[in-house]
């Protein structure tokens, strides 16, 4: 929209409060700053702003409250999430594969998703590749939480989180065992290696490439002033 400003489409953004455009007093500032620039207002619904003085100080003062109310509410929210962590409750967002939330907010195993989560583990410790698992995984009608197919990404964020292994995370708080394990401690710390090992294999294939590469242009140069030397 801002963008959009400077090709002189539209004279007005109309929003239903000040606090709707911008994350903070600054970035508004900024960004009216620039419509202002091509002649764009912001205009809002339910607020009624003069276009005096008075206006430029009723304006500043909304934004104000608007930006400590912001701060205030995450404030609020980091300490009740803090609170639920403590606990090793559930604080929203997209639930992990392996798992169901009971009515206390609290982690249990998934009867019919687990199983999957720990096959992953075990076929990729017994040195199946992660395009293999997904392979398997869509050929069995495995889907994600949201709904959809499986990828490599999905896999590779299945053998990466320790929450498998029973650990619950929160900002800084962690906990060990704050939540049932799906994955048995020798088979993640397995799997960890594994991943360590193979995330190095192809820069260490990338460096010999490169080595012969070199000494293959090296090497006619070398004969060459040989030869040179010789006549």
């Amino acid at each position: 929209m801002i963008k959009d400003s400077a090709k002189g489409l539209f004279d007005v953004v109309l929003v239903w409060k000040l606090d709707r455009f911008a994350r903070n007093r600054y970035d508004s500032a900024h960004y009216k700053a620039q419509l202002k620039k091509y002649g764009v207002r912001v205009l809002s619904a339910t607020e009624n702003i003069s276009e005096g003085p008075e206006g430029i100080i009723l304006e500043s003062l909304l934004e104000g409250m608007a930006e400590y109310c912001s701060a205030e509410l995450s404030e609020k929210v980091i300490r009740g999430h803090t609170e639920n962590a403590l606990k090793c409750k559930y604080n929203g967002g997209t639930p992990t594969f392996g798992y169901t939330i009971d009515n206390d907010w609290h982690y249990q195993i998934d009867p019919r998703t687990a199983p999957v989560v720990l096959e992953i583990f075990t076929r990729y410790g017994n040195g199946e590749t992660m395009k293999g698992i997904r392979d398997y995984l869509n050929d069995t009608g495995v889907i994600t939480v949201r709904g959809k197919a499986v990828d490599l990404n999905f896999v590779a964020a299945i053998l990466h989180n320790r929450k498998f292994l029973g650990e619950y995370k929160y900002r800084e708080i962690v906990i060990p065992d704050g939540i049932p394990a799906i994955v048995p401690r020798e088979l993640f710390d397995r799997v960890q290696s594994k991943l360590a090992k193979n995330k190095k294999a192809p820069a260490r294939h990338k460096a010999e490439v490169l080595f012969l590469f070199h000494a293959a242009v090296l090497l006619p140069v070398c004969c060459n002033d040989s030869i040179a030397g010789k006549h």
